[in-house]
C-alpha cells in the first residue's frame, strides 16, 4: 500500500527503537547450537527475525516466546532433508548455512525473489573448503543445499568485508576438527564473537583475525537485546535535518562496529549525544539525542568506516542532501548486493525529489544544500529505503508518496507509527 508523507514543523519526544536485529538473529542461531537453553529478552519483532525463528523450528528447534515476552531456544535432534524458508534475510540463509553445515544436517535454504538474487557462493566458498557440500543454483545463489559433516578448520582471508560471511565460517568453525581462522579485510560488526565468547566458546582476536577453537561445546545463557541502532539512525537524522527538533533514543546499541554514523555525523556538524550508559554483560547501551543542526559536507572513502555504515548510508545519503558541500561516499559498492541496488535505488529517489546525485560503481556524491519537492519514490521492495526515503519526505515541500509502505516491516513494523508519533 502507498503512503503518502509531508512535511512536519518539529519532531520531539522520546522513543524506544526495537531491539537489534543482528543481534536478535545470533541469539537464535547461537542458542540453537547451544547445549542448554538460550533465554532472550527484548528480542526483535522484525520480520527478518521471525524468518530465523521459523527457519530454526523446521530444522526442529524449540523457539518459543514465553508470556513475560521472552523468547527461549533450544536445539532437539536437529531433523534432515527439509526445506528452510529465509524470505528476504541474507541473515538468515547465511548463518544457517554455517549452522547446517558443522552439524550432519541436510537442509535445502531458499528465499523471497529478492534474497534469491543475493551472492552466495562468498559463503559457499569457505564452508566447502572446511569440508561441506553446497549446490547453489546457477549463478552461485539460493536455493542452496547444504550437507553437513565432519569439518576440519581452516583459514580464511576475507575477500570482501562481511560480517554474515565471518559468523557464517564461526559458526561451522565451532564444530570443527581444530582451529578455524577468519581474516577480515576491513571491521565488521562483531555481535557474534562477542556472543560466542559469553557462551563460552575458545574465540580470539588479534587485530583483523579472529580464531575460534573448534570442538568445545557453548552454554546457552540469557541475552538482553539493546535498541537496534540502524532502526535509530532514521530517527537521529530526522532530528538533525526537521527545525526545532530533539530526539531521545533509550537503551540504544552503541556497539563501536556500529555506530560510525554518530561519528560521521558528528564531524558534520551534527548535535548527537550519548547522554547516559547502561551497562551490560555484553553489548553496550546508551540513550542517544540528537537535535537539529546546520551540516556540512564529508568525504567517505575509509574502508573501516564505510563498511561499519553499510546499512546507514541510505539515510546518510538523505542528510547529505542538506549539508553544505559535495559529500562523497567510495568503497560502498557492497550496497549494489543488498535488498536492492541500493546505490541506484537512493540515486533514482533523490533525484525525483530534486537532489543533485553522482552516481559511482562503489559509491555516490552529493550536492548541497539543496530544497527537496515531493514526489512520488519507490522502496525497490527495500526496508531502509522506503524508512530513508520517509525521513526525506520530512522535510520535502509538498507530498511524498511512497509505493509501498508494507516493506518497513522487515525490520521495523511499527516505523510509521513510532515516527508519527513524534511529530508536532
Amino acid at each position: 500500500m502507498s503512503r503518502v508523507i509531508e512535511k512536519v514543523e518539529r519532531l520531539e519526544g522520546t522513543l524506544k527503537v526495537p531491539g537489534d536485529k543482528s543481534i536478535s538473529h545470533r541469539a537464535l542461531i547461537l542458542g540453537a547450537a547451544a547445549r542448554g537453553r538460550q533465554v532472550i529478552e527484548g528480542i526483535s519483532d522484525a520480520g527478518d527475525v521471525a524468518s530465523t525463528a521459523e527457519a530454526l523450528r523446521t530444522l526442529g528447534c524449540f523457539v518459543e516466546t514465553m508470556p513475560d515476552g521472552r523468547t527461549m531456544v533450544f536445539a532437539h535432534a536437529l531433523k534432515s532433508d527439509v526445506r528452510v524458508d529465509a524470505g528476504n534475510s541474507g541473515t538468515t540463509a547465511r548463518l544457517l548455512a554455517g549452522f547446517a553445515a558443522g552439524r550432519t544436517a541436510r537442509c535445502e535454504i531458499t528465499g523471497d525473489s529478492s534474497l534469491c538474487r543475493r551472492p552466495m557462493k562468498r559463503v559457499a566458498d569457505p564452508l566447502e573448503r572446511m569440508g561441506a557440500r553446497i549446490s547453489l543454483t546457477n549463478g552461485g545463489t539460493l536455493p542452496a543445499v547444504v550437507e553437513g559433516g565432519a569439518l576440519h578448520g581452516i583459514e580464511y582471508q576475507m575477500p570482501v568485508a562481511s560480517a554474515q560471511v565471518k559468523s557464517a565460517v564461526l559458526l561451522a568453525g565451532l564444530a570443527a576438527e581444530g582451529n578455524t581462522t577468519v581474516i577480515e579485510p576491513a571491521p565488521t560488526r562483531d555481535h557474534s564473537e562477542i556472543m560466542l565468547r559469553a557462551m563460552g566458546a575458545e574465540l580470539t582476536r588479534e587485530q583483523n583475525r579472529i580464531t575460534i577453537h573448534g570442538g568445545k561445546p557453548i552454554e546457552g545463557i540469557n541475552v538482553t537485546v539493546p535498541g537496534d541502532f540502524s532502526s535509530a539512525a532514521f530517527f537521529i537524522v530526522a532530528a538533525l535535518l526537521v527545525p526545532s527538533s530533539r530526539v531521545v533514543l533509550p537503551f540504544t546499541g552503541i556497539n563501536q562496529r556500529r555506530i560510525a554514523l554518530l561519528d560521521v555525523l558528528r564531524r558534520m556538524g551534527g548535535r548527537v549525544a550519548i547522554e547516559s550508559l547502561h551497562h551490560e554483560d555484553m553489548e553496550p547501551a546508551g540513550d542517544i539525542a540528537a537535535s537539529t543542526s546546520g551540516l556540512k559536507a564529508i568525504e567517505l572513502d575509509d574502508p573501516a568506516v564505510v563498511a561499519s555504515m553499510i546499512d546507514e548510508i541510505p539515510i546518510f545519503a538523505v542528510a547529505a542532501t542538506q549539508a553544505h558541500g559535495r559529500s562523497v561516499v567510495r568503497g560502498a559498492g557492497e550496497l549494489r548486493h543488498k535488498e536492492s541496488d541500493r546505490i541506484e535505488a537512493i540515486a533514482t529517489n533523490l533525484r525525483a525529489l530534486g537532489a543533485r546525485i553522482e552516481t559511482f560503481e562503489d559509491g555516490f556524491a552529493i550536492d548541497g544544500p539543496t530544497p527537496l519537492c515531493g514526489a512520488r519514490v519507490s522502496s525497490f521492495g527495500d526496508h531502509r529505503i522506503a524508512m530513508a526515503m520517509a525521513v526525506a519526505g520530512l522535510v520535502a515541500d509538498g507530498r511524498t508518496e511512497l509505493d509501498d509502505d508494507a516493506v518497513v516491516g522487515i525490520s521495523y513494523p511499527r516505523f510509521f507509527r513510532d515516527l508519527g508519533g513524534l511529530a508536532r
